[in-house]
């Protein structure tokens, strides 16, 4: 029964964190600092959240799987593939593209700053898209108890 409550609990909250970055903190940021400052500011709570975001995708891995043996479904799961998707948009538009953000503003790089910023955002608005599905999933309806 826990699995099923944290199953149901973490995809909600993973998705309104997510969304509390993109819409309300960093915009706000943008809103009252001068744009160097903002821009710390977003690249800190960016940070926070990718780490987060790995933190919580690993978990739902692990209770989809554990899900997935407690009721002799099938080895994969949709929960499982989201959040998969997740951890991948996480790794990719956090670790692998915002490292080269640097040099990019120094125009160095095969990419410019402005395609790098755009790939980044659009690795994070898959992720969103795919942590909503996730949490709505949860809600649909109920896994049998054990």
């Amino acid at each position: 029964m826990a699995l099923q409550r944290w199953s149901r609990l973490l995809p909600g909250l993973w998705a309104g964190w997510l969304l509390c970055v993109a819409l309300l903190a960093t915009p706000a940021g943008f809103a009252l600092l001068p744009q160097a400052d903002a821009g710390r500011l977003a690249a800190r709570m960016l940070a926070q959240e990718a780490y987060t975001s790995l933190a919580l995708g690993v978990v739902m891995v692990l209770l989809e799987r554990a899900c997935v043996r407690r009721d002799g479904g099938a080895q994969f799961s949709w929960g499982f593939g989201l959040a998969l998707g997740a951890i991948f948009c996480t790794v990719a538009g956090y670790f692998v593209i915002q490292p080269m953000m640097p040099a990019a503003r120094l125009g160095q790089g095969p990419l410019s700053f402005g395609a790098l910023h755009a790939i980044s955002s659009a690795f994070y608005a898959l992720k969103c898209i795919l942590v909503m599905v996730l949490a709505w999933r949860a809600t649909l309806s109920p896994r049998p108890s054990s």
